[in-house]
Order: structure tokens, then sequence, then C-alpha cells
């Protein structure tokens, strides 16, 4: 599956809440949701892993969307990625990267290769 980047610059393409909605995978959902519960130490169920990415403002989405932060900043900026933000790197996408430097790769070859 080719790249997809999530306005964070996550790769939906390689997230199970992805895959298993794109698959319809009820396995990996089963499996996705007993992992994540303990890693998140929340409650979710097979049903809650399915997503169609944060971009899209439309489908289904993993319930941290709707509280994101990230994605609360960039969907009314209508920007794809942050990396397309004029404001980037900002606070709100900074602490984040810090933590998470794979998103932060993507999105650096995002903003790299952007054509305006």
């Amino acid at each position: 599956m080719a790249k997809m980047f999530s306005m964070c610059g996550l790769d939906c393409a390689v997230c199970p809440a992805f895959i298993a909605h794109k698959t319809d995978d009820n396995a990996l959902r089963e499996k996705t949701a007993a992992e994540w519960s303990q890693q998140f130490h929340a409650d979710l169920k097979p049903a809650d892993i399915n997503c169609v990415g944060c971009v899209k403002t439309k489908g289904v989405h993993i319930g941290h969307c709707g509280e994101c932060e990230i994605r609360r900043c960039g969907l009314p900026r209508q920007v794809k990625s942050c990396a397309l933000c004029d404001d980037y790197p900002c606070q709100t996408i900074s602490q984040f990267l810090a933590n998470v430097p794979s998103a932060k790769a993507n999105l650096d070859q995002v903003r790299r290769t952007r054509r305006d």
C-alpha cells in the first residue's frame, strides 16, 4: 500500500485501524483492540478499530480523531498535512513530533517536496 499521511505525519497505510477498515479484517480489529486497550489504558472494542484517515471529513474515524488538537487545527485551515501549513512547525505539532520522529521525518519530506 502506498504511503498516506495523516495531518500529523503518521502513515495511515500502515495503521491497523485503516487497514482493518479497508480490508474488512475482523481478526485485525480484534487483535488491535486488545493491544491498544492495554497500551492506551482504554476499553476499545473491535468495532472501534475502523478509520478512513484523519484528513477525510466523511467516513469512520478512530475515536481520538474527534479530540485531536492537531486535526482540529488543520481542518479549518484546509491543509491536508501540517507540513503544508504556513505555520509549520508550530507549538501544537512540535510536542507531538518530539515523541514521534517518524512522523516528523514524513512531514519534513512532504515539506521538501511540496509544490506551490
